[in-house]
């Protein structure tokens, strides 16, 4: 394959695992003259492991404005850039988007890699059912807007997808489980690294199931969560719950049935199955 001049290259890379880096990514690092890096030190290693004899760019969040300003500049001059995030793809989540913006206003071609993402990498694993998905990123750090960010996503069907650091993913759950209800969530930590994990469970257990062991607490995290539930009628709830309860099924096993029959929620359906009780 050979390398465009004047073209801006969108690389992703490893999540962890080097064997993922694809060919025609490798061969990209190796042949350009310049590599934009969002943290030089850290991909420093893999470009000396790959042969590549690129000058970098740093290229991190605090300065895309000069970074796009200087890729710029390569790129009148003649020479082909390759853009890289410490891991995955550059723009999700990571820096790059405005450098993009900024290339391709300045009338210059883009080039993009398919490769390493950890969001659609956890997602493929996770089993959930629903027919869309929405790539929400970080929720907010503070909690009364990480709170009000999830409010406005409630009512959604599509299934939800949130990076999450360490020092935050047990507040982030807690308030995912105060705020969005009955879900499944799953957790995937460590993506393609040594200790990878992924696992489902109710929204409800995830708090408790981070907390009995600390290592579970490790790690960059993809938090998915089903989509809400589709509204039923209410009707069709107190029928189903009639006839469990009719059968002699305790009250909160009646609840959780239904709520697996008509996608309503099961705490109301809970709260109508005690009414319902109590009126005999």
């Amino acid at each position: 394959m050979t390398e465009e001049s004047a073209a801006l290259y969108v690389v992703p890379t490893p999540l962890g695992n080097l064997a993922d880096l694809t060919r025609r990514a490798e061969e990209i690092l190796r042949t350009v003259p310049w590599v934009a890096a969002e943290d030089t030190r850290h991909s420093g290693p893999l470009l000396k492991q790959l042969g590549a004899q690129a000058r970098t760019i740093p290229a991190h969040q605090h300065n895309e404005h000069e970074a796009a300003a200087r890729i710029v500049e390569k790129l009148q001059a003649g020479e082909a850039v390759a853009l890289i995030s410490d891991a995955g793809t550059p723009g999700i989540s990571d820096p790059g988007a405005r450098i993009v913006a900024a290339v391709r206003a300045a009338g210059y071609k883009i080039i993009p890699l398919p490769g390493p993402c950890a969001a659609t990498t956890a997602l493929s694993a996770s089993g959930l059912l629903d027919e869309h998905f929405l790539f929400y990123g970080f929720l907010p750090s503070k909690g009364g807007q990480r709170r009000q960010a999830l409010e406005e996503l409630r009512e959604l069907s599509s299934a939800l997808v949130f990076y999450e650091a360490p020092h935050r993913v047990l507040e982030t759950v807690e308030d995912m489980a105060t705020v969005l209800g009955d879900r499944t969530l799953v957790i995937a930590r460590e993506l393609t690294k040594l200790f990878e994990s992924i696992h489902s469970l109710p929204l409800a257990e995830g708090l408790a199931w981070l907390r009995e062991d600390s290592n579970r607490q490790r790690g960059e995290f993809v938090l998915m969560l089903s989509g809400a539930p589709a509204n039923a009628d209410s009707g069709e709830g107190e029928r189903i719950l009639k006839m469990l309860l009719a059968e002699g099924l305790p009250v909160k096993q009646a609840a959780k049935l239904a709520a697996q029959i008509t996608g309503m929620a099961k705490n109301a359906l809970y709260d109508l199955a005690l009414a319902l009780k109590s009126a005999g």
